[in-house]
């Protein structure tokens, strides 16, 4: 559990068919983290006890869980990697690319709700000042536009390979 005075940080950006709270399942204790929706959202809750018996048996939803948490491994090694060698302007660009879902093959344009700067700051390791500036300078490159919501545009991979 987090005490008062320790900071928080991002861990992940789920999507559609992703799992939380998967930890339960190796002993952890409740509340580990927390989840928020930046959108509409339908969870579905399935007890701890079901999901061992699930896993188990083998099922669809066991095979989906293990191939989400395989791929959530692989995940967490390249984003701490990232965090660990990239620029807060490059982390940014990467952050907006992934809550558009840009960061594979998609449209040209996606727009995502806004965020907070001070929220953006929290994802990505850095201060509200600075991502500030970041989304200035992707807007003066015509790689954002936030104008009542948030459009990121699949330009924005530029900054990924420029910096």
């Amino acid at each position: 559990m987090r005490s008062k005075h320790q900071p928080s940080a991002v861990t992940a950006i789920l999507g559609v068919h992703d799992f939380f709270g998967e930890l339960c399942l190796a002993g952890y204790p409740l509340r580990m983290s927390t989840a928020v929706a930046l959108t509409a959202s339908s969870i579905r809750t399935i007890k701890k006890e079901k999901m061992l018996q699930m896993l188990r048996e083998g099922n669809k939803t066991s095979n989906s869980l293990v191939a989400y948490l395989l791929s959530s491994v692989k995940n967490y090694r390249d984003h701490v990697a990232h965090l660990l060698t990239s620029s807060a302007e490059k982390r940014l660009a990467h952050v907006l690319l992934r809550l558009a879902h840009l960061d594979k093959n998609g449209p040209p344009v996606v727009e995502i709700p806004i965020l907070s700067h001070q929220v953006l700051a929290e994802m990505v390791g850095t201060t509200r000042p600075r991502v500030n500036l970041f989304m200035n300078r992707f807007r003066k490159q015509g790689f954002i536009n936030y104008d009542g919501g948030l459009e990121v545009r699949q330009s924005l991979r530029k900054v990924l390979r420029n910096l």
